[in-house]
């Protein structure tokens, strides 16, 4: 058996599903699986920007592949494609020259929609979710322009090579000023809700939803890599807005708007799928996958009025909300055989605090301590007890497949 190409081939397919923005402790499981089929123990260490596989041959030499993870970005259909390779490897146990040609296939056959289709998901995402924050149809139209502006400008930001935090500061500070611009003519009904909708193509939410997966699975260094970068990219986009804000304020003044719209529970629900297909395009997500990641967003919003109008409170209401975005993606990846996180990204997105990060930054401009620190800790508590209700439903899913799988063993 040629060791050296069947140690590169698990370590490239490691390396692939980590470039793709797979979480931690699946980098890992899978090169461990596909090693295992061959007869092989080997000992796999993944962070967040490395990956590194050791084997001992049967002559007792060791051998050892290392592969460096640069800056990369959140791609759903390679997860899903290079997780179904892991599968089928493991399943039919071709010869290391068969393995390494699937990989190769598997790279070129995975899907990717164009630019105009990405800043068409840019232009839903923003829209839906502007009318979700209590936007006006006129505010959603402009958080979709707004959105198009962030797309267009990460696309540059890329093409450049720049570094993610400066990329953010960037799209945010275009996105805020040309809003602020337009409500400066009188354009908007509320410009809050135009910055809100277009910011959360901005908020790292599978950067949060990797860590809390990545700690669950007791990947703690990796976990804390993951938030602290979700935390540098909020403080990016309050500063970004925050400029903004402060090159149109002499301008223009301070920007007024009407009330928070109210929906009813049935178009609210709606405005959480119309945003959610945007979102789940954005992180490439294909064919039926894209309705029903949508379809977890409307349920996990429905749980979460539901609870509200039950008299919890916004913590407990996220709490079991969370629970169902991620009851939700456990049992689709399991009818659909993919990665949850596929589901659970999407379908926990309309919990993700980007009105708290965006308000917390407002109230500090205008030197309103008392309510920067309020909505601060709001939005602190709210990815606090969605953390809590993921990792709930992760461990108990753990725990009944490591029985499930002790009781085979037993039989057998």
């Amino acid at each position: 058996m040629d060791y050296y190409l069947l140690v590169d081939m698990a370590t490239e397919l490691g390396y692939e599903l980590a470039m793709s923005g797979a979480e931690t402790f699946r980098v890992e499981d899978s090169i461990y699986r596909v090693l295992k089929t061959y007869g092989i123990e080997s000992e796999i260490f993944a962070i967040t920007n490395c990956v590194t596989v050791s084997i001992e041959t049967p002559n007792g030499k060791p051998l050892t592949r290392m592969r460096r993870i640069g800056y990369h970005g959140n791609d759903m259909e390679r997860v899903e494609r290079y997780n179904a390779l892991s599968r089928r490897i493991c399943a039919e146990k071709p010869d290391a020259e068969t393995a390494m040609q699937w990989l190769k296939e598997t790279s070129a056959n995975c899907r990717t929609y164009s630019l105009p289709a990405f800043l068409i998901a840019d232009f839903i995402g923003s829209f839906g979710f502007s009318l979700f924050f209590g936007g006006t149809v006129l505010d959603g139209f402009w958080a979709g322009l707004c959105g198009i502006i962030i797309g267009l400008v990460s696309k540059v930001m890329d093409d450049l090579k720049a570094n993610p935090f400066f990329s953010t500061i960037a799209s945010s500070f275009c996105m805020a000023l040309a809003a602020y611009v337009v409500a400066g003519f009188g354009l908007t009904d509320n410009v809050d809700t135009v910055i809100i909708g277009a910011l959360m193509i901005l908020v790292p939410g599978l950067l949060f939803m990797n860590s809390m997966r990545d700690i669950i699975y007791g990947d703690t260094n990796s976990g804390t890599n993951r938030l602290v970068q979700v935390v540098l990219i909020a403080v990016a986009i309050a500063l970004g807005t925050a400029a903004a804000w402060q090159v149109t304020i002499p301008i223009w003044g301070q920007p007024g708007g009407a009330e928070i719209v109210t929906y009813s529970f049935f178009v609210h629900i709606l405005v959480s799928f119309i945003g959610c297909v945007g979102f789940a395009i954005y992180w490439n997500v294909h064919g039926m996958g894209v309705p029903i990641c949508a379809l977890g967003g409307m349920l996990t919003w429905a749980v979460y009025l539901i609870a509200m109008k039950l008299g919890c409170g916004y913590a407990s209401a996220n709490f079991w909300a969370a629970v169902a975005a991620a009851v939700y993606s456990e049992i689709m990846a399991r009818v659909r055989k993919y990665p949850a996180i596929t589901y659970l990204v999407v379908s926990a997105f309309p919990l993700l605090p980007g009105a708290g990060i965006y308000y917390t930054m407002s109230y500090i401009l205008q030197s309103n301590t008392e309510k920067a620190l309020q909505k601060g800790t709001e939005t602190a508590v709210i990815a606090g007890v969605m953390a809590v209700g993921i990792l709930l439903v992760s461990t108990v899913v753990r725990f009944y497949y490591t029985m499930k799988s002790r009781r085979k063993n037993r039989k057998a």
